[in-house]
């Protein structure tokens, strides 16, 4: 059987032919094969060839155009461009070896068997000879075909040997069982269970970009629980476990907070490609642990775990060399404010308790109002309907709301140097509890939302705290 038919993206006979002046034999191998047999998309396509992949790179790009820039990068033999919205990388067949405290290796120049072994699983290790004598036949030394079929990852060679020399591989092996919905092979998930270990010498930005992954497929969960029973998630992500369980005193229990933030995860996952979104509910209750209570008349209660549940974003995005920038403070804002439609639910949804939560989330008060609702996950349907239509009418206040206030990203009409002109001050606590009496006020609906009232509650509240008007607020 051949593939040419498949191979329909132009990439492949410029590379064919660019081999065939050369003197070279070219493939196409890796995920990009992998997924076409599975029809999946993909725009990340490796040729491999047996010589200098960087030449086949450059003689390719000519047939292109002799504008095309190409990447080289001499350190690795490795060669790339963009051509029709896909990345191409170029590479000459190599064979690899590992010392035992990196993941860097020793390349040297190899065959073609050479270049299939080094790959971390069977199913990517395919390839398709894109010209010579077996042209467009498909190459599979690890009976990779069959374990699509099986629908199961594992090894080319010796697992305990492939996650040795690089340990990152363990995570890309749960990876592609969560993306794929495929099964981890017995003998390749008992090997990651004894080389989790090995995760220690892998940078956090890279297990990170892996678990990013996790969490960007359709069942975050299934993924999650694969590295927790792996020993893999503890390694990085120990505050996740920590949720796990249910405890109980006088009968009285509370739900496993592990397997609720999962339900979570998915539902949030089904809703939306919003990476840090997933990562919202993945910590939402993670301070539940921490604050966990037991009152005698009342049960269980986690008082204050969204407020402690932000702090902790920090503490961890911090750790794991993550975005320290406005997907971090993204993250911890609806952490922190995860409780509050709900509160909206079980109160009366008044006029100032929705404009406050409008000028508190502002532009994600539409990803906030996911996540409480991703949050319902009770087995009570009657429940889950009534909490459904709650939120609903949150929804239409919150629309009421901010077409007739513009409260999104509202900002107070008068700041501190009107405070400090006005009444002749220089910098101090008393400006802020000012500023914050006039904004509770226009946010409770007591004033206007206009400069005008702003500066008279300002000069009212001002007077109160024994300040003199020195000069007319302009």
């Amino acid at each position: 059987m051949t593939f040419e038919s498949q191979l329909s993206h132009p990439i492949y006979k410029l590379v064919a032919q660019a081999a065939d002046e050369l003197g070279l034999t070219a493939y196409v191998v890796g995920g990009v094969v992998r997924d076409l047999l599975l029809r999946r998309h993909n725009t990340d396509i490796d040729i491999v060839t047996v010589g200098s992949g960087i030449q086949l790179a450059k003689a390719t790009a000519a047939l292109i155009s002799p504008d095309l820039n190409v990447n080289v990068y001499k350190n690795f033999g490795t060669a790339q461009f963009r051509y029709k919205e896909c990345e191409v990388e170029f590479v000459g067949a190599r064979k690899e070896s590992y010392s035992h405290d990196s993941r860097k290796p020793v390349v040297e120049d190899g065959t073609l068997e050479d270049d299939q072994l080094r790959r971390d699983f069977t199913i990517n290790a395919l390839a398709i000879a894109l010209n010579g004598e077996h042209q467009y036949e498909l190459i599979d030394p690890f009976n990779g075909i069959e374990d699509m079929k099986r629908k199961i990852i594992r090894t080319p060679c010796d697992p305990d040997k492939t996650f040795s020399d690089d340990p990152l591989r363990m995570m890309r092996a749960v990876r592609f069982a969560t993306q794929l919905n495929f099964d981890i092979y017995p003998e390749t998930f008992e090997s990651i269970q004894r080389n989790a270990y090995r995760l220690d010498i892998i940078s956090k930005e890279r297990i990170i970009e892996e678990f990013n992954k996790i969490l960007g497929c359709i069942r975050p969960s299934r993924g999650i629980k694969m590295l927790d029973e792996c020993g893999l998630l503890i390694k990085f992500l120990p505050e996740v476990l920590e949720l796990k369980g249910v405890e109980r005193i006088n009968g009285k229990g509370h739900k496993d907070n592990y397997l609720h933030t999962l339900e979570v995860v998915d539902n949030i996952a089904m809703s939306s490609t919003n990476v840090w979104l997933v990562w919202a509910a993945l910590l939402h209750d993670i301070a539940k642990p921490v604050t966990k209570r037991f009152v005698p008349e009342t049960g269980w209660t986690f008082h204050g775990h969204e407020v402690v549940g932000a702090k902790m974003v920090s503490s961890i995005f911090h750790r794991l060399r993550m975005p320290n920038n406005e997907k971090m403070k993204y993250v911890q804002k609806l952490v922190g404010l995860h409780l509050r439609p709900i509160a909206l639910v079980e109160d009366e949804v008044t006029d100032s308790a929705v404009r406050r939560l409008l000028f508190e989330a502002s532009d994600d008060i539409d990803d906030l109002m996911m996540l409480c609702e991703a949050d319902v996950t009770s087995k009570n349907s009657a429940k889950i309907q009534r909490c459904f239509n709650n939120f609903a009418k949150v929804r239409e206040k919150l629309v009421e709301i901010e077409e007739k206030d513009k409260l999104r990203n509202w900002r107070p009409p008068f700041d501190g140097e009107d405070v400090m002109h006005t009444f002749d001050i220089a910098p101090s606590r008393v400006i802020g509890d000012i500023k914050d009496a006039v904004c509770n006020a226009i946010l409770d609906g007591e004033i206007e939302n206009s400069r005008e009232a702003a500066l008279k509650r300002m000069i009212e509240e001002g007077l109160k705290l024994g300040l003199t008007v020195v000069n007319q607020p302009q």
